[in-house]
């Protein structure tokens, strides 16, 4: 085998995405692909594992996903989780059925204990908590399977056919919830599949741009740079790909941050790459006016993004190809096959049916956050701009609740540079991986001096998180909300009431729309 590769099939559940970002943890290389992916391209891949994940259905529906029951003969080791372990089950011989009553139901943080002799559970301890969510019940398990973990309601948490190496858990090993999950996972890498864990963000990059010059050939790329770290990391990426064939267009929506605009301008405006700033303030806003529904507003501002770039691309001259820094939890909220759409974003679920380019790059689509960043550093980005503070495409059509006019964006503008502000004075920064001020439509009665005012509310949102699919609100002291808050309703004219949003991802998201 030339290549450490794992292959896993999403069978559609909303978290699948964070078991490639544990594989590859392990220095193991993987990819995403949809369960309808045919024998002759899983051969094609060359897998030297496979993971089934997790997913809304039931096996036994008539319409439930399934796979090529011949991928059991291809000889390649095989881990089913939850959805997936069922999968299995029922392809080989096996039955599941809907739990009969509500013991036998898991959901949520649940004790499990496991025979640590199955390589799946090798050097963990014989207990702990796992994260279960499931329904349904494999009632009779197949032929050539033990049970290698149980719990108080279910006495097949886990299966295993050692001989074939095909493994199942109902629990989601993936998830931090679940005890030594990672550990569960890297057994089945190095212990089931004989990885060796060589791959790196290096590889990555070699691929990447190897796919990029075949892909491209002599056509012209025009980027869509916003000068957050995704399209700053894409951005160096294409430039060593494909050079002087690249365009990074900055469109300026009015709708950035404090100074922003010119700060985008000040740091890329020096690379050696083609570099043109539009500045485009006024006809978004007149697009955006009136409109409050979140998912309206981004898709106004995905369509329009694409018609400027357009506009760019015929001054240019033919430009072939689209470059965007999509990454995968942008994929994954904007729905990606079964999966439901938490909500479309600019880049992805956002854009117009009819695009003027040949087609579309996204060369970070299969990178979390963290390994954006990595990848940067591998390219020699400057730390100020790897480790940047997340930042939506939409801008802050989506932190202003509501309709949207350029006053409300110059008084969130002033906030949310306050709040940024005194998190760095504080050296909250460092704890915090994403903080920023949300413009509600709420108003209220306050006393300012002698008088009453009738103003806006905003609230502030600060999350610690290391892959974005899932957040926790951060613990900001409160002398340091304090001077937030003082600082804002003393110094920003039309705001009056400060609050701070304690809800963690999920229920929530980490943005308000």
């Amino acid at each position: 085998m030339s290549r450490e590769a794992i292959l896993i099939l999403d069978f559609g559940g909303q978290y699948n995405q964070l078991i490639a970002r544990r594989v590859r943890e392990c220095s193991v290389y993987c990819e995403v692909k949809p369960y309808t992916m045919s024998l002759a391209e899983i051969r094609a891949f060359d897998p030297m594992g496979i993971i089934f994940t997790g997913g809304p259905n039931s096996v036994y529906d008539e319409k439930a996903p399934h796979v090529d029951p011949a991928v059991f003969d291809l000889g390649v080791p095989v881990l089913g989780i939850c959805y997936g372990c069922q999968l299995m089950a029922q392809a080989l011989g096996g039955s599941v059925t809907a739990a009969q009553d509500d013991s036998a139901r898991e959901y949520g943080k649940t004790e499990t204990f496991y025979n640590t002799a199955c390589p799946l559970f090798q050097g963990l301890p014989e207990a702990g908590i796992s994260w279960m969510s499931h329904g349904d019940y494999m009632e009779k398990v197949p032929a050539g399977f033990s049970l290698t973990a149980h719990s108080a309601a279910c006495p097949n948490v886990a299966i295993a056919d050692e001989k074939r190496g095909f493994y199942g858990v109902q629990f989601h090993p993936e998830v931090n919830h679940t005890d030594h999950g990672v550990d569960m996972i890297r057994n089945f890498l190095y212990k089931v599949c004989g990885a060796k864990g060589t791959w790196t963000m290096g590889d990555y990059k070699k691929t990447a741009i190897a796919q990029i010059r075949e892909k491209v050939g002599d056509g012209k790329v025009l980027l869509a740079l916003s000068g957050g770290v995704d399209s700053s990391v894409c951005a160096a990426l294409l430039a060593e790909a494909v050079g002087e064939q690249l365009t990074c267009v900055f469109v300026d929506h009015g709708l950035m941050r404090k100074d922003e605009g010119d700060e985008v301008e000040a740091a890329f405006g020096k690379w050696a790459m083609h570099f043109v700033r539009v500045n485009a303030e006024d006809r978004f806003l007149i697009k955006l006016a009136g409109v409050t529904e979140p998912e309206h507003k981004r898709k106004i501002i995905g369509e329009e993004f694409i018609r400027v770039f357009e506009e760019e691309a015929k001054k240019i001259g033919a430009v072939d190809f689209l470059a965007q820094g999509t990454i995968y939890p942008d994929v994954i909220e904007s729905g990606t096959g079964d999966a439901a759409v938490i909500k479309s974003h600019h880049n992805v679920g956002g854009l117009p049916d009819y695009v003027d380019f040949k087609e579309i790059i996204e060369p970070l689509r299969l990178l979390f956050k963290d390994e954006v960043r990595q990848l940067g550093r591998e390219l020699g980005l400057p730390e100020y701009l790897v480790s940047r503070q997340p930042f939506p495409g939409p801008g802050l059509a989506i932190r202003i609740i509501g309709d949207i006019t350029k006053e409300k964006a110059d008084t969130l503008r002033e906030a949310d540079a306050i709040f940024r502000a005194e998190i760095a004075s504080a050296g909250e920064d460092r704890n915090i991986n994403q903080y920023f001020a949300v413009l509600t439509n709420t108003r209220s009665v306050g006393v300012m001096g002698d008088g009453r005012t009738y103003d806006y509310t905003l609230a502030l949102r600060a999350v610690t998180t290391s892959d974005f699919m899932t957040a926790d609100w951060a613990r900001i002291p409160y002398d340091v909300l304090d001077r937030v808050s003082t600082r804002i309703v003393n110094e920003v004219q039309g705001i009056n009431r400060i609050v701070y949003d304690i809800t963690s991802k999920p229920p929530a998201t980490v943005e308000w729309e």
